[in-house]
């Protein structure tokens, strides 16, 4: 599938998650868009997620962290963009075709966080969270949950924007 049009999948997966949000917490549970950064797997609750996007033109800032890779205009709104891997503090990796843009609402602050590639659209248990041990634990995150064998940890969205930019 294009990237185009798998982006579009999930952006039309997370208009509907927002059609029917009452429906969906009501059984404890919650939509958590997943994404891939430098080999771990990450979900972000998709009430924070407005769309993803690819292939736009990042304007740089100077004097900002090296995480904060600048600007973009997003029909009109100028939005920054905080590439995940470098905000992880691991090096910095040549975008790809299935890099994407997720942008993201969080507290009234609208940013684009960079991540190698979009995965699905989960329906998470919110029971089944669980989290992170103590010596292991992340400044993005602090759960995380197993399906299916794999590890998602659980952005903390507030984590991201505060005492950032």
């Amino acid at each position: 599938m294009p990237e185009a049009m798998e982006h579009e999948a999930l952006n039309q997966a997370l208009d509907a998650e927002k059609d029917s949000e009452g429906v969906v917490e009501a059984r404890n549970v919650a939509r958590f868009l997943t994404f891939l950064s430098d080999g771990l797997y990450f979900g972000v609750n998709t009430r924070n997620v407005i769309e993803i996007i690819n292939n736009h033109q990042i304007r740089t800032l100077p004097m900002v962290p090296d995480y904060v890779r600048g600007i973009i205009n997003l029909r009109g709104q100028v939005i920054p963009i905080i590439d995940m891997r470098l905000r992880m503090g691991k090096p910095f990796q040549e975008y790809t075709p299935k890099t994407c843009i997720v942008i993201l609402e969080i507290d009234s602050n609208t940013i684009g966080i960079v991540v190698d590639s979009v995965a699905q659209v989960l329906d998470i248990d919110l029971d089944r969270i669980t989290p992170i041990p103590t010596e292991n634990r992340q400044e993005l995150t602090n759960s995380m949950i197993s399906i299916d064998g794999t590890v998602i940890l659980l952005l903390e969205c507030e984590a991201i924007v505060e005492n950032q930019m």
